[in-house]
């Protein structure tokens, strides 16, 4: 028969590998080497299609970097974690899931603080993340973390976990009709796992393996490497703190005839060298489970066994051969005879209780003896033996009536119904919306129908509310009424150490009480070994000693009266007082003795129990194996075959670990699930949650394998698990767990408030609901209703609307308040105008202001707002009119609402009525009524405690620093900025804080430039933006903050805007922005550019280009390509390559895009840069193609700038006539008249250069002097005397020697002289230059 866990892993489960459980708490702590067997690791893998998909990349997962001895060579020291994008019922990719995965692992690959705690929560530690693949890769230290994960990921606790840390508020937000919802899935390497379980198991030491004839032997080493398969001996391999076996014990003398049949037996030898080679080791939790220091039971522990031994049998069997019992306690029986099984029988158990169906009697059975006329075949029938153990683990949780009360009370109670609300419309700085919301399928009512609704409610309202209202059941009693009663309950008799023990009198209640023949309540408390009654029955005896001479005494007492069930109990208790000091031998006999009184009556079966169990545990303690061979296996075939014990001793947890080795040598599953079962739930009373762990986790792992999936009980395990994953402060574990406990069989409501409690519990922001508590709250409202309009359908749609608002989805929030309101109604609940209040606020937050007035005004109508409501209704009314342009009848609202407040002393109420008045006034233009009533409210706000502000007074600093900068009050508005900063800081509200900061960050940018307050600023931005895990505003600000310090125009500026830049870069990849990766990529090289780091300039920019283009869209690649030519045309050096990247790249992408804009920008730069290049025939056709642009454009100024530059182009290649006809084209471009002054210096520039063009290049100077006097005119017009005095200068030389007019020229140049003495410049021979020079920002080249 397969390990369960095998069976579990071929089933078509899409949890991923069953491996074996691990262990917890202080279960784990005794041993630190147990592991998962290869052979359960292996069954998963054998039908799981996903595995191939799940196999390590080349040297990321499988490095080849621990070995172990033996020709199986080198060990994995890492496994790959494969996550996949399912859907949840039909198991499909879902391939919208699977990119958001891939998204939100690679933001988690800069910053993987978060996934390597999840994963240690999961007992695995993280190396690295492979976002393009989806792949997590993970190792492990010691066998027990690969147990614990093993574990985990068997119970699908994986899949949850990064499932909970993977997917955002819209993923569990979404509609309850979505079924076919998606899921994420971790699919592991099969081989990888084995691999590494073996290489972990040979580390820690001996470990047992399971051999092809089926026996269990251990072994020290890899299979074939000399330390092969040994007869099972758990001496060597015994925990550490435990004892090895002395000589002669029963493990040592299986031991010794085995060595002697191998040395005897040629054949044994075959078999033995087969088995190693083929043996197999065992799951970690049977390697765990068979270390125990020694085993009283003298036969062996293994050997082979049939199917039909396997199984737990009950009912009838029939005895095959004679018996006749060596005690009263034991059945004397023929063959043939019928034998009634009690309870169960037990593989592996010499014996097992039964009744002799002719005469009744009862007692121990050998299980040899009987053939069994049939097993039983579910996990069900004989993991459960009665009522009480069945129910258990539902009252383990002990969620209350009152618990859930109180929990709905926190999840629905909303603020809006008894304080006033902020109006915060208009803030465009608003806390950013979840994704976009989708409706809920079903109906949605119209606005008229919804104040139809309304109306109706509150007629019902106002019939019923006179009358008193009586809290309705929940029909959560039946369930935790037991759970909340103490289980010991209090014996019916009392008796006091002032009493007269010698009296018979006195003792004959006492006497007559434990006289009983059966089990009665009152014993409950006596058979425990902590003694919880005895306080109460035995009142004032605080010495156990004279408690134990009383008890002797009635003992006494008893014998003379030949009460025997009397004097069992009276020993039972004297024997629990002996051994609770110690005194072993005499606790011993007592026990002994109440055997003996017994005489075999089984009519009390938990004393029988107890006796049984309290003796054997003597026995074991003092090492007595005679005897413990006799009693030992009785006491373990009572605690786990019959039903009804439920004591709560160290001693059972005892006989409960022999009896689970049994099970387990055994190989029966139903053996062990029903002792791991019994073993924590001992723990559980023994309040040690958490050494229950390892078996529960076993016994869920055995049901999935072998239990009926419509169980219900699995569910409360798993949330019994989930409450003690909590207080070992493993908060995702413990919400992984009551995911999994979701996903079975339809739960009671108790069940899923329970869940939301623990989520509640372990979700580290309780400020704000969590969004994993929505499926929980659904399925509550899922859950069988005990009546026909039961009360707490009404506050689990209110949690649902105010869950959905919190995460800004309005109209989702508003379909639920209104099934909360249809609900509260017909359960004549009195919640009625709270319901309607919030669900016309929340009409409000969606922008249907008329609606929400409707709601109101009904409200009003039928007076249902009174005593503090009458202030809310009319500021939530206020607000709805604000909304809809009725500013006096809003201001009528807030006055009302304020005067309430005052009345009734609520500061809180009247700070926040005045912040929304003075809003309203800001609204309407009146700045300094505002700023009055703003102030009025910080006032207000200021003298409450920080606890009752909020992010209120925040909200309100920064509408007043606001208006005190645009009212020019800048210094006032600065501080009002930093005083919202602290103030937000004081209440812990992340949001407030960033926002203040961004004020202050615009405030030193952009009101008040100072470069050092902005950098500071916008630092303490990044470090609030990663604390609120908005990765894109990360990603902003270090692009910023780059741009900050590259002003600064330092070297060890640019490496710290380089640093910044690298940052960004890395945030821009992860979110999959390919522009602004581009962008980045293109700044940094920039800055290598400026650091004059020229080989890595290149590369830089080649890779912008690359990000670009990955895009396919062509504008992006325009502007990248420009940008790139931009750095070197800027620059000081290889201006040269900016050509290439104008000319070559980014001018044919704008004539593809037919982007003429860009193309006219990019010819202009053409033109500049080759001119100064030299290269003015090449910019010639830039210059055509940029003036003809400029024409089709309509663009005059850019025409004037093309005839300029195409005038200046062909100055230089001495083609005067074309430069005097373009330089004319210019000059009629300009407006007319003249408006500036540098238009007129435009024209003295110009027909200077015309002058000396026609002058020295056309050798005409009549037309030159005409130039040269249109310039002179334009020069005195502009009043600029040192151009005059140039001027005059060259009309003087051209007229003395070429016009041959003297009187002119006498003229100017006594014009000249006259200038230049005002200008103190010594006049020398008058001559022109060769050049008058250039308008700068017409053409940037030198003139010739």
């Amino acid at each position: 028969m397969k390990d369960p866990a095998e069976a579990a892993a071929e089933e078509p489960d899409p949890t991923g590998t069953v491996a074996g459980p691990s262990g917890g708490g202080g279960g784990r702590a005794l041993v630190s080497w147990a592991g998962p067997g290869p052979a359960e690791a292996q069954a998963a893998g054998r039908d799981d299609p996903c595995v191939t998909d799940a196999a390590p990349a080349p040297g990321a997962s499988q490095r080849d970097s621990g070995t172990a001895p033996g020709p199986r060579g080198a060990y994995p020291t890492d496994l790959t974690l494969q996550l996949q994008a399912v859907r949840r019922r039909s198991g499909q990719p879902d391939p919208g899931l699977q990119q958001a995965l891939r998204a939100r692992l690679r933001l988690l690959e800069s910053d993987s603080r978060e996934v390597a705690r999840t994963l240690g929560e999961l007992s695995a530690r993280l190396l690295s993340i492979h976002s393009d693949q989806a792949r997590l890769v993970v190792t492990f230290k010691t066998f027990e973390e690969i147990w614990k994960f093993s574990t985990y990921h068997a119970l699908g606790f994986t899949h949850h976990c990064l499932e909970d840390l993977l997917v955002g508020p819209a993923f569990w937000l979404r509609a309850p009709e979505e079924q076919e919802e998606a899921a994420v899935r971790v699919r592991v390497d099969e081989e990888a796992l084995r691999l590494t379980h073996e290489s972990l198991l040979v580390q820690e030491g001996p470990f047992f393996v399971l051999c092809p004839d089926g026996s269990v032997r251990e072994t020290s080493g890899p299979q074939g490497a000399g330390g092969g398969p040994q007869p099972l001996r758990p001496a060597s391999g015994a925990p550490r703190g435990e004892a090895a076996p002395a000589p002669g014990s029963p493990a040592s003398r299986l031991r010794a005839c085995s060595e002697e049949e191998e040395e005897g037996e040629e054949e044994e030898e075959k078999k033995e060298e087969a088995a190693e080679s083929t043996a197999e080791p065992l799951p970690p939790f049977h390697q765990w489970a068979l270390r125990v220091a020694w085993d009283p039971f003298e036969d062996s522990v293994g050997g082979r066994m049939t199917p039909d031994t396997q199984l737990m049998a009950v009912g009838l069997a029939s005895a095959v051969a004679d018996y006749r019992g060596a005690g009263p306690e034991e059945l004397t029986f023929l063959s043939g005879d019928g034998i009634e099984i009690l309870g169960a029988r037990v593989p592996g158990l010499p014996w097992f209780l039964g009744r002799h169906v002719g005469s009744g009697r009862i007692g121990f059975v050998r299980t040899g003896l009987v053939s069994v006329q049939g097993g039983a075949s579910e996990l069900e029938n004989v993991l459960f033996l009665d009522e009480e153990e069945r129910a258990f683990l539902g009252r383990a949780g002990r969620f209350s009536e009152e618990d859930a009360r109180r929990l709905l009370s926190r999840t629905a109670g909303a603020d809006v119904c008894v304080a006033y609300s902020l109006d915060r419309h208009g803030d465009t700085e608003a806390e950013p919306s979840e994704e976009q919301e989708t409706p809920l399928p079903g109906p949605h009512p119209e606005p008229h129908e919804t104040l139809q609704t309304v109306k109706k409610v509150l007629e019902r309202w106002k019939s019923c509310h006179r009358c008193p209202e009586e809290p309705g059941s929940w029909g959560l009693n039946s369930a935790s009424s037991e759970a909340s009663s103490p289980d010991p309950e209090e014996p019916p008799f009392c008796l006091d150490a002032g009493d007269d023990w010698a009296d018979p009198g006195a003792l004959g209640p006492l006497l007559r009480f434990l006289d009983a023949p059966g089990f009665e309540p009152g014993f409950r408390g006596l058979y425990d070994a902590s003694l919880p009654a005895l306080g109460a029955a035995f009142r004032g005896f605080t010495d156990e000693e004279e408690l134990a001479g009383r008890l002797a005494q009635a003992r006494g007492a008893a014998k003379k009266a030949e009460l025997p069930m009397a004097l069992a109990r009276l020993c039972f208790l004297l024997g629990l007082l002996c051994a609770r000091r110690l005194k072993l031998s005499q606790a011993r006999v007592y026990f002994e003795e109440a055997l003996g009184a017994l005489g075999g009556r089984f009519g009390d079966l938990r004393l029988v129990a107890a006796l049984y169990a309290n003796l054997a545990a003597v026995h074991l303690r003092q090492s007595n194996r005679g005897r413990c061979g006799q009693v030992v296996p009785k006491a373990c075939a009572l605690l786990l075959g019959a039903p009804g014990h439920g004591g709560g001793t160290e001693a059972e947890a005892e006989l409960l670990r022999l009896a689970l080795r049994r099970a387990v040598a055994a190989r029966s599953p139903q053996a062990e699930a029903r002792a791991c079962f019994l073993l924590a739930r001992l723990r559980v009373r023994l309040k040690q949650p958490e050494a229950a762990l390892p078996f529960l986790e076993r016994l869920l792992l055995l049901h999935g394998a072998l239990g009926r999936p419509d169980a219900a009980w699995p569910a409360d395990g798993y949330l019994l698990l989930a409450d003690t994953y909590g207080r070992l402060c493993l908060p995702r574990l413990a919400r992984g767990c009551v995911r999994a406990a979701s996903l079975r069989a339809p739960g009671s409501l108790a069940g899923a408030l329970r869940s939301v409690d623990l989520v509640l519990r372990n979700t580290p922001r309780p400020p704000r609901l969590p969004p994993q508590i929505a499926p929980y709250l659904r399925q509550a409202l899922a859950a069988p209703a005990p009546g026909p309009a039961p009360a707490w359908r009404g506050p689990l749609y209110a949690s649902l609307a105010r869950l959905h608002s919190l995460h800004r989805q309005h109209g989702r929030a508003i379909t639920f308040m209104t099934r909360a309101l249809e609900a509260g109604a017909e359960a004549g609940g009195r919640r009625v105008v709270d319901d309607l209040l919030a669900l016309a606020w929340l009409h409000v937050l969606h922008g249907q202001s008329r609606v929400a007035l409707g709601i109101l005004r009904s409200v009003v109508a039928v007076a249902a707002a009174g005593g503090d409501r009458e202030g809310v209704v009319a500021n939530m009314m206020a607000v709805a009119l604000k909304r809809t342009g009725r500013t006096r009848r809003a201001a009528e609202g807030y006055f009302r609402a304020l005067g309430v407040a005052r009345r009734l002393g609520q500061r809180r109420n009247q700070a926040v009525a005045l912040a929304n008045f003075g809003a309203l006034c800001l609204q309407a233009g009146a700045r300094g009524l505002a700023q009055h009533y703003l102030l009025q409210a910080v006032r207000l706000f200021a003298g409450l405690p920080s606890g009752e502000r909020g992010p209120d007074l925040t909200h309100v600093l920064l509408q007043l620093g606001q208006l005190c900068t645009c009212r020019a009050l800048a210094q006032r508005g600065k501080c009002y900025y930093e005083w919202a900063f602290l103030v937000a800081v004081e209440t812990g509200h992340l949001h407030g804080q960033l926002r203040a900061v961004q004020r202050l960050c615009h405030f030193y940018s952009a009101v008040r430039p100072r470069r050092a307050q902005c950098l500071v600023y916008h630092e303490l931005q990044l470090a609030l933006a990663r604390r609120a895990a908005d990765t894109a505003l990360e990603g902003q600000l270090l692009e910023t903050i780059s741009r900050l310090y590259l002003a600064l125009g330092t070297e060890r500026a640019y490496k710290l805007a380089l640093d910044y830049t690298k940052r960004s870069l890395g945030i821009f990849i992860d979110l999959q922005e390919k522009e602004k990766e581009a962008h980045a990529w293109l700044q940094a090289g920039k800055i290598y550019y400026l650091l004059q780091q020229d080989e890595l300039v290149d590369l830089y920019i080649q890779v912008a280009q690359d990000a670009a283009l990955y895009t396919g869209d062509p504008n992006l690649g325009l502007e990248l390509f420009e940008a790139a030519g931009d750095i070197f045309f800027n620059g000081a050096w290889e201006r040269e390559k900016a050509v290439s990247f104008y000319r070559d790249r980014a001018l044919p992408l704008a004539v593809t895009t037919g982007n003429q804009e860009a193309e006219l920008r990019l010819c202009n730069k053409l033109v500049a840069l080759l001119a100064e290049l030299g290269l003015q025939q090449e910019g010639l056709e830039f210059g055509h193609m940029a003036l003809a642009l400029s024409i089709t454009l309509g663009d005059r100024l850019n025409e004037r700038v093309a005839y300029h530059r195409l005038a200046a182009l062909h100055q230089r290649l001495r083609h005067a006539e074309l430069a005097e006809h373009f330089y004319l084209k210019a000059l009629s471009l300009c407006s007319s008249p003249l408006q500036f002054a540098e238009e007129t210096l435009y024209y003295v520039k110009v027909y200077l250069v015309l002058g000396d063009l026609i002058f020295y290049d056309l050798k005409d100077p009549f037309d030159a002097a005409g130039y040269y006097q249109l310039a002179l005119a334009a020069a005195v017009d502009l009043g600029n005397k040192k151009a005059q005095m140039k001027i005059y200068t060259r009309l003087a030389t051209i007229y003395h020697h070429f016009l041959r007019d003297r009187e002119k020229s006498l003229f100017f140049y006594q014009k000249a002289r006259t200038f230049a003495s005002e200008l103190s410049v010594r006049r020398g021979r008058p001559g022109p230059p060769r050049c008058w020079g250039r308008a700068p920002w017409l053409a940037p080249g030198h003139p010739p």
